[in-house]
């Protein structure tokens, strides 16, 4: 492969993958969404169309006329904004009113369909920042106490079973209350609406939903995530093992040992 199709969506998910890229000397082909992805993206892919949130078709027409025949997606798009920036094309009406249902899944899954209907395959771009993956354990901060661990098992099953109605991903909890569940106004609202209620010492899980496409919409931590968590007072942020990506790695767990937050990979055995 020596191009490589980027839907790109906030964050700097977006940006590590076109630097992972390359460093393989593969050239990033990157559409990447207005008032949501990073700007820096412009020195770091190759070439960058800048659309609306649900131009379908132009990112086909982008891909297609670079002569793009794999393609990934990185990061998210914030649902609290789409009511200023959402403006879908007739393939993306036509693509929505199939799908019937307008979760990040099913809204993913439904343009990675029309993206592959055209012959262009979309894969999961993992396997070039794979040294991201949560590991099992802890992996920055202070060891976790019994009852951290009981409330981490409990913002997981919350957070699991919520997650088959795509209602966020991210559960906090404390002192086996839970305290606030992600919804429309995304992580950090719910942190600090959750932090608002129980103060600190909140036990956070940021688990990806039951059946959700890697490929598209993996949960992914980094810096911002525990400047956070040490300002709102949290103690613990547990991801699952081997699924979530902590990004900057290095930066993010000096910053958690630095912060005396605890990250720590969820895995059914070290639960």
């Amino acid at each position: 492969m020596n191009k490589l199709g980027l839907i790109a969506g906030n964050g700097v998910f977006p940006l590590e993958v076109a630097r992972a890229a390359r460093e393989r000397g593969i050239k990033i082909i990157a559409v990447a969404h207005l008032n949501e992805s990073d700007r820096a993206l412009d020195s770091v892919a190759s070439e960058v169309t800048w659309i609306k949130v649900g131009e379908l078709q132009k990112i086909i027409d982008v891909f297609k006329n670079a002569g793009v025949s794999q393609a990934a997606m990185a990061g998210g798009i914030s649902r609290a904004r789409l009511k200023d920036s959402f403006a879908p094309d007739a393939r993306a009406l036509k693509m929505l009113a199939g799908i019937g249902r307008f979760s990040d899944d099913a809204v993913l899954r439904g343009v990675a369909r029309e993206v592959e209907a055209e012959g262009i395959k979309m894969i999961d771009p993992i396997p070039m920042i794979e040294h991201w993956l949560a590991r099992a354990g802890v992996g920055a901060g202070p060891e976790p106490t019994p009852a951290q661990i009981r409330d981490l098992e409990l913002a997981f099953a919350v957070a699991r079973r919520l997650g088959s109605y795509d209602i966020g991903q991210t559960v906090a909890v404390r002192d086996g209350m839970v305290a606030a569940v992600e919804a429309l106004e995304g992580t950090d609202a719910a942190l600090r609406r959750a932090a608002a209620l129980v103060g600190a010492g909140l036990v956070v899980a940021k688990a990806a939903k039951p059946g959700q496409d890697m490929r598209f919409d993996r949960p992914a931590i980094g810096p911002a995530t525990v400047q956070l968590l040490a300002e709102i007072g949290a103690a613990m942020l547990g991801v699952e093992a081997e699924v979530a990506l902590i990004l900057e790695r290095e930066r993010t767990l000096e910053l958690a040992c630095a912060k005396n937050v605890t990250l720590y990979g969820y895995a059914e055995t070290s639960g």
